[in-house]
């Protein structure tokens, strides 16, 4: 039995050695995670071979393919046939795959991918509400290559290959390049990169940096744009763009011009939140000589010496401790030349003046602050200008309250400003009229409101001003300005007096317009008295403070104000607005003199005319304005001279808006001629003329377009022409722009008009621009 049992342990022993011999080792979870229609296993089932409808499926990672390789020693995973990679967002089809399955890196070769950039999510402050995300936002990025290695979880190195953000099966556009190193969610970079646009190529760049942030924005450099002038020639505009981090960035600008020469610039913008914000332009030109045809001379060629300027442009707002806030404002250009015939906007054009400035307020309960300097200067020839200012301008104020116990409201007002008045030709001085100037203004008010219909406004004000400087006295002699100082004081009454009020309503419940109609007929009466002012005539008059002529002053006249009572949209309470608003207007002068220093008057404002004669009488004033839907507004202002019966001037204007796709806009004026009246029987001056511009867009931007133009009716000249359009498709779009300007009041300029066209691309992902000029500034970006 002893026998016995130790030859059954014996036997036992080698069947479990037997067995134990015979079990294949145990299988990675490579090899349990990926299924085929058959596998081989070698190297002592190290290695397997994965053989038709290879599906490899391990945490977040899949492939399929034809043919495979497990290589265990260095996890490495070769397939072959028809192979497709998904990763996240991340899918990649290859001939050939080397896949390392533990770093989930690898190489795929002849290749194609796509990668998802999608939008940062917003960020919410507490309390707030998340808005869910919208779909349709994301970037997808088509990228191809001869290899692909995938460097990283959403980095890849392309050899021979390129990228598109269309994802066509004809790609409207693609970059191709020897190397590029595509970091999704951050940026590519290529090397010999060739833009394509429908197989076309485009243009060539040694290296270029594209952003693929999902952000808005992403340092990198913008897609340029081309232009062609008549002054300027052929251009290229190209910027970079620095996302310096969440709340500044910068851009960076170069032009280049065939005819002229080429300028740079940057912008540099700001928000740091809480109002402090703010914006800097600079740019610099540098035109070197040129040669255009002379018209006035058979149109033989005619050198222009070439010149450099600059030009700046800004503002911002900086809140400053102790209740105190800063502004700052730039625009001022080094020569007028270069600033009308390099911009686009017809305002620029147009522009004679540079200016810069700031100032402080600030609030402490009753009491105002507010300190400004201002520098103007105004162009009336290239060599000839008058510098106005303010330097500074310090005015602290007690705000209107209560006075004891009594229905009066009183209040008081303290100025001081140094104001700059000089006028210089070839650069030298010809005028100067600057002074300082002190004024104290104490002021009492009394409302009178029992009765709604009928109201009267009472005040009473006092100015006391000082001034450094004043005229000499009024004689036969022409009046010059003296350093002798000079006290003014002036004392002053005023009633403003509304009503009596006459109403009626019609209800119109049948009407599809409005439920109610109301008619309101409100006349009023200003009546203002100055005592007598001494020394007026030595006054140098500079602004409103300096205007106080002894005499008496009435304003009269009637307002007839039409309101609806209307649903502003459908399924919406009815609410009452003002539609329609007429007002007729007149004043009267006891002493003549004043009506040269009323500014309520657009008429007085005469450029260039001497001798306007005074009068008792004003101009009579029309004024209408009409918003009868809120698509829908006009404004008109005329006004007749009262002794003549005729027109001096006259201004009209309406906008159309719906929703945002249709805009349009369109202004009148004109200056009447009236042969008897001086200032209006001049024909130099008088001046009609008509401006107009319209945009029209679909609703999600995919094509659209923006004409204007500004037409001297007058003198039958077109100043400026301007027609621009643009097509956004899913991934690439194109803008243009048309442009033609009249130089002919700028008698510097070499040519008479110029003709300008600019064009640009527009690429999913990858930012574009407005020059500094202004060209393609309405195009959506």
């Amino acid at each position: 039995m002893r026998a016995l049992r130790t030859v059954l342990g014996a036997g036992a022993l080698l069947l479990l050695a037997a067995n134990a011999h015979a079990q294949p080792p145990a299988q990675t979870p490579v090899v349990d995670s990926t299924k085929s229609d058959s596998r081989e296993g070698t190297n002592q089932q190290k290695d397997w071979h994965f053989i038709g409808h290879v599906e490899f499926d391990q945490k977040d990672t899949k492939i399929f393919a034809d043919d495979a390789w497990y290589y265990q020693d260095g996890n490495k995973f070769v397939a072959k046939g028809n192979v497709t990679f998904a990763q996240g967002d991340n899918r990649i089809s290859a001939e050939r795959v080397e896949f390392d399955t533990e770093t989930r890196l690898g190489t795929f070769y002849s290749a194609t991918g796509i990668s998802t950039v999608k939008p940062q999510r917003q960020q919410i402050r507490a309390g707030g509400v998340a808005p869910p995300p919208m779909v349709g936002q994301e970037t997808v990025v088509y990228f191809f290559g001869e290899s692909i290695e995938k460097l990283g979880p959403r980095k890849y190195k392309i050899k021979n290959g390129g990228f598109s953000t269309c994802v066509q099966p004809t790609p409207r556009w693609d970059l191709n390049a020897d190397t590029v190193i595509l970091n999704v969610d951050h940026y590519t970079f290529l090397k010999q990169a060739v833009l394509r646009v429908k197989g076309v190529p485009v243009f060539y760049l040694p290296v270029l940096y594209y952003p693929t942030k999902k952000e808005d924005r992403a340092t990198g450099i913008l897609l340029p744009s081309y232009g062609s002038s008549s002054l300027r020639g052929q251009s290229i505009h190209n910027a970079f763009f620095w996302a310096i981090d969440r709340s500044q960035d910068a851009t960076f600008l170069h032009d280049w011009y065939s005819k002229t020469g080429q300028g740079v610039g940057s912008e540099y913008r700001y928000n740091f939140g809480g109002g402090d914000d703010g914006n800097i332009k600079a740019y610099l030109l540098n035109d070197h000589d040129t040669t255009y045809p002379d018209a006035t001379n058979g149109g033989v060629d005619k050198v222009y010496p070439g010149s450099r300027s600059f030009e700046i442009r800004g503002g911002a707002s900086q809140l400053l401790p102790g209740h105190l806030r800063a502004r700052g404002s730039v625009n001022y250009f080094s020569s007028i030349v270069s600033s009308q015939t390099l911009n686009t906007n017809i305002y620029d054009q147009s522009r004679n003046t540079r200016d810069f400035g700031g100032n402080i307020i600030g609030a402490w309960g009753t009491y105002t602050l507010n300190s400004t300097i201002r520098h103007s200067e105004y162009f009336s020839s290239t060599t000839s200008t008058t510098v106005l200012g303010d330097w500074p301008r310090v005015a602290l104020s007690r705000n209107e309250r209560p006075l004891l116990q009594t229905p009066l409201y009183f209040s008081v007002g303290t100025e001081y400003v140094h104001f700059l008045r000089t006028g210089t030709t070839n650069g030298v001085e010809t005028d100067s009229r600057s002074l300082s100037r002190i004024d104290f203004s104490p002021q009492i008010r009394y409302p009178f409101k029992k009765w709604q219909w009928f109201t009267v406004n009472t005040t009473m004000s006092l100015h006391e001003t000082y001034y450094s400087r004043s005229l000499t006295e009024k004689t036969a002699v022409a009046q010059t300005i003296t350093d002798e100082p000079l006290n003014r004081p002036v004392f002053n009454l005023q009633a403003s007096l509304l009503g009596p009020l006459f109403s009626r309503i019609w209800d119109t419940p049948e009407s599809g317009y409005a439920e109610k109609f109301k008619h309101s007929i409100e006349p009023f009466v200003n009546i203002q008295k100055t005592f007598n002012v001494p020394n007026f005539d030595r006054v140098v008059v500079l602004d409103g403070t300096d205007y106080f002529l002894g005499g008496e002053t009435y304003n009269y006249g009637v307002n007839n104000r039409f309101y609806a009572k209307r649903k502003p949209a459908p399924g919406v309470l009815a609410q009452a607005r003002e539609i329609v608003s007429v007002e007729l207007s007149q004043s009267y002068y006891s002493t003549p003199q004043q009506s040269l220093y009323d500014r309520n008057y657009q008429s007085n404002n005469i450029p260039g005319a001497t001798d306007v004669p005074a009068s008792n009488f004003s101009a009579v004033a029309l004024s209408v304005r009409a918003m009868p839907t809120n698509e829908i507004t006009g404004n008109m202002r005329a006004e007749f001279d009262s002794r003549y019966h005729s027109l001096k001037t006259i201004s009209a204007s309406g906008s159309y808006s719906w929703t945002s796709r249709v805009q349009a806009t369109v202004g009148w004026s004109k200056r009447g001629y009236i042969p008897q009246l001086a200032g209006f029987n001049n024909k130099d001056f008088l001046d009609q003329s008509i401006n107009t511009q319209a945009s029209v867009h679909t609703l999600n931007n995919r094509f659209g377009g923006i004409y204007s133009f500004n037409y001297d009716i007058l003198h039958s000249t077109l100043l400026q022409q301007r027609v621009s359009g643009f097509y956004n498709a899913q991934c690439c779009g194109l803008a243009f722009e048309y442009q033609t300007i009249n130089f002919g009041g700028l008698s510097t300029a070499p040519i008479t008009s110029d003709h300008r066209f600019f064009m640009s691309f527009t690429l999913a992902g990858l930012g574009n621009f407005s020059p500094f000029n202004g060209a393609l500034g309405g195009v959506p970006r």
